[in-house]
């Protein structure tokens, strides 16, 4: 009898259904494990074989941690607001509540045809009222807290989509993530959230998770802590003056120029009149850009000269006023002090326009580079002859004294823009009253719910269709009569993912978020894995959201999540021409074992690139369920290298997973589909060491996620089992619960094969005996004279006497010595016999 996946998968993904076996138990005398998957956008694509990566890895850790005796939490649900659906509903003419349902449907039948344990009870959809509502109700919480405010602001504005969007989501080419429009600069008011207020602890508590380092120093670069002073420069021939921040005021004596931010207010006040005509189109040019344009390290400089001079604080210098588009009013102070001899950035802009250099630190030649490395100080005064750490510390202290300056701590975090002008997201529970003042929607009022419209197009305004749509808007205070406006802008999708696994914890509570006995018991979450492109933003956001709900009393843990891993893409076939640009293989013809494109006819060549759509180079996991099976998917995906890599799709591989399935299924099935006769219920102990170290080989290798070779160990087991004559029983049911987090389906099949009752779920998880690792027989070696001569196999831990005998009995050792005096023997027990002769 042949192993069938169709209908064994279908069978056992029934049952589990039906049965509700990985239903959470909220056992709190258990011990807990939580296991989280970033949810995914449900976008109309489906999945692709890249997604069930990571969801397979915390599948098998689950089911390990059940079999352990833990009490698993293994939820899944959907991201589902934001602008790719709203975006797609324009495009199309489609309701995006209605596709983007439609879509769950899609991904949830996907994700059970691969047979994970998630417990379907917890599911969560950010676009259901009932869940949005909380996500509501954390934002009036902020509110109340003076942590969620509205600003006039230059903001990131993209046209053609026609909303706002965060820094964050800024390309570096100075283009939208979400599309790769172009980006211009314009002031409008925003909602925003201060989680600059978060910013130390954001920092801080990075020591406290077991996260990959990589991740936890982009958030630090991204929170970008800087300890230094603000140096106060009077402005010659006004009563004014501007504060720079600068990490080394000990080189203030080779400020040779300042540059201030063109947006600051203080610009149109300090201005010459000859250069106001000039400064007023320089600055006109500038707010047009990104930020990440403007401070692009790689772009040509440009600057212009206010016609105004500055007073150096420790020399009494006057120095000139530049504008930059490189210095951003939202960084800092919005103003620099320049030392072009030891800045790289302020030497190439001192040579561009002209300006003085003058060196302060020994080394290097300035002439030719700037010298941005330690050194004695020199032409500068009280400071000459001292070091970086002296110096800094003096010339703080001088500051200070003169009321010049004050030690200073900034961040370049930057508060979370939190409004967008679009339909499709949670309404900001926000009302306008007619008298000029702001009230959070009453929280007996919540959900506010996202009205029905089929006018979701974005207004060339800026403002979010929702403004459209008079009846919704339009509010009157049931007790005095005031008139109102609810808030237009809709949250951004990063809301609804901000605090999402506190939901799985008690998904259907509608008193509050959620239980506080229960968010205590389950937090933190003990292992969290998606992708690295999840840094910064969705990862800085939740933690910012889960300090708040900390000081609110709400949980009790100062991180959401433990221990993060990001697991590595799988890879399709695409192909670039020679400026890197990937076109889609739809395009592409091959001729001659070259690669063209048919709509160009430029030469390409074959590259690997992450699955998307655009490229056509995805591959679909449904096709490869219907001709391998879930689990030959599952198993090869884990095989294919370690979690972290990130690999490139084969089809070969498929192939070779199947047929190791296959070999599984015939070690343990007769041709009737019943149990093989050699498997038998008394143990010869012939497999005991094979068995013993594939149980310890495989447990420990789930624990470190090293999945690979945990499967390299299960192939071991069965090469060395398949020719033998009797197989213990015993020993093939516990490799079949080794097997079983990896491969479910034919585990649970296999396991009823075996006249085993009741499913392999939550079976005890097999343990290795120590005593059975122990080498049978192990390598030492006989030496005359400390050198070695031969090498044999005896039984491990042989007395001393009974190893010297073998050794001096030995027919080539007896041969080497004759003839000569033993003088004496020394003997290491399992590891040598050295014989010291004349």
């Amino acid at each position: 009898m042949n192993y069938n996946h169709k209908e064994i998968e279908k069978k056992w993904q029934k049952y589990w259904a039906k049965n509700k076996t990985f239903a959470t138990k909220e056992n709190k005398d258990q011990k807990k494990f939580y296991a989280l998957d970033m949810f995914p956008y449900p976008s109309g694509a489906g999945l692709h074989v890249g997604h069930p990566k990571g969801y397979t890895a915390t599948d098998i850790l689950s089911r390990m941690k059940r079999a352990q005796g833990y009490d698993v939490l293994h939820p899944m649900g959907w991201d589902a607001f934001g602008l790719p659906a709203e975006q797609y509903a324009i495009d199309t003419g489609n309701d995006p509540a209605k596709f983007t349902n439609e879509n769950i449907k899609t991904f949830r039948k996907q994700i059970n045809a691969l047979g994970f344990s998630y417990d379907w009870d917890r599911e969560v959809n950010t676009t259901d009222p009932a869940y949005y509502k909380w996500t509501q109700w954390i934002f009036t919480k902020l509110y109340e807290k003076g942590l969620a405010y509205e600003a006039e602001i230059p903001v990131n504005w993209v046209p053609e989509l026609g909303t706002v969007i965060a820094n964050e989501e800024v390309m570096a080419d100075g283009t939208s993530e979400r599309g790769g429009h172009i980006v211009v600069r314009k002031p409008m008011r925003q909602w925003m959230l201060k989680i600059t207020a978060y910013a130390e602890r954001l920092l801080k508590d990075l020591e406290l998770v077991d996260w990959p380092e990589s991740i936890k120093e982009m958030q630090r670069n991204w929170i970008g802590k800087s300890v230094g002073a603000n140096v106060n420069f009077k402005i010659k021939g006004h009563n004014k003056k501007f504060t720079v921040f600068t990490t080394r005021p000990d080189t203030l004596f080779g400020v040779t120029y300042a540059v201030l931010a063109p947006e600051l207010d203080l610009v149109q006040q300090i201005v010459s009149n000859e250069q106001k005509k000039a400064v007023k189109a320089y600055i006109a040019e500038t707010i047009k850009k990104s930020d990440l344009a403007r401070t692009d390290l790689v772009k040509e400089k440009t600057g212009i000269f206010t016609g105004t001079y500055a007073i150096n604080p420790v020399n009494g210098k006057e120095i000139p006023i530049w504008l930059a588009d490189y210095v951003l009013a939202s960084y800092g102070t919005g103003a620099i002090m320049a030392v072009p001899a030891h800045d790289t950035r302020d030497f190439k802009f001192a040579k561009q326009f002209d300006l003085e250099i003058i060196p302060v630190l020994k080394g290097g030649n300035i002439n030719k580079e700037a010298y941005t490395e330690d050194g004695i100080h020199i032409n500068s005064d009280f400071l000459n002859g001292l070091r970086r750490k002296e110096a800094i510390k003096k010339i703080s202290a001088w500051l200070e004294e003169r009321k010049f300056g004050e030690k200073k701590v900034i961040y370049r975090l930057r508060d979370w823009l939190f409004s967008r002008q679009r339909y499709w997201g949670e309404p900001i529970p926000i009302i306008h009253w007619e008298d000029k003042t702001t009230t959070t929607v009453p929280e007996e009022e919540l959900p506010l719910r996202l009205p029905k419209t089929n006018n979701i197009h974005p207004t060339k305004t800026g403002e979010s269709p929702l403004a459209s749509i008079a009846e919704w808007v339009k509010v009157i205070d049931p007790k005095t009569n005031k008139k109102g406006r609810k808030e237009t802008n809709t949250m951004p999708q990063w809301a609804g993912s901000s605090w999402y696994y506190l939901r799985y914890i008690d998904p259907k509570n509608q008193k509050s978020l959620a239980d506080f006995e229960k968010l205590k018991h389950w937090l933190p979450v003990d292992i969290y894995i998606g992708g690295a492109e999840h840094a910064v933003l969705h990862l800085l956001y939740a933690r910012f959201w889960h300090k708040f709900l900390y000081d609110l009393g709400i949980v009790k843990t100062k991180e959401p999540f433990q221990k993060l891993f990001n697991q590595g893409m799988i890879l399709g076939v695409s192909y670039r021409n020679k400026r890197g640009v990937l076109v889609a293989t739809n395009k592409v013809k091959k001729n001659n074992g070259s690669f063209f494109n048919i709509e160009t006819g430029e030469n390409l060549e074959q590259a690997l690139a992450k699955m998307s759509k655009s490229l056509k180079n995805v591959v679909n996991p449904d096709d490869i369920i219907e001709k391998f099976g879930a689990d030959t998917l599952r198993l090869y995906e884990m095989f294919m290298g370690p979690l972290d890599a990130s690999i490139a799709w084969s089809d070969n591989g498929l192939e070779g997973s199947r047929k190791f399935l296959d070999r599984i299924w015939r070690l343990i099935v007769d041709e009737n589909g019943k149990m093989r006769k050699n498997i038998v219920k008394e143990n010869d102990s012939k497999l005991d060491k094979i068995y013993n170290e594939t149980v310890k080989k495989v447990t420990e290798d789930f624990e470190k996620l090293h999945f690979n070779t945990a499967i390299s160990q299960l192939m071991i087991f069965v090469n060395k089992v398949k020719n033998s004559k009797k197989l213990y029983y015993n020993y093939i049911a516990g490799f079949l619960q080794l097997l079983a987090p990896i491969t479910p389906h034919i585990a649970e099949e296999l396991w009823e094969i075996l006249e085993k009752q009741g499913g392999i779920s939550y079976i005890p998880w097999p343990e290795y005996e120590k005593t059975a690792l122990v080498k049978e027989e192990i390598e030492v070696v006989f030496q005359i004279n400390g050198k070695v001569r031969i090498k044999v196999k005896v039984v491990n831990n042989l007395a001393q006497e009974k190893l010297e005998k073998i050794a001096l009995t030995n027919k080539n050792i007896i041969k080497l010595i004759n003839g000569k005096k033993i003088q004496k023997v020394i003997t290491v027990p399992n590891k040598l016999v050295n014989i010291v002769v004349n």
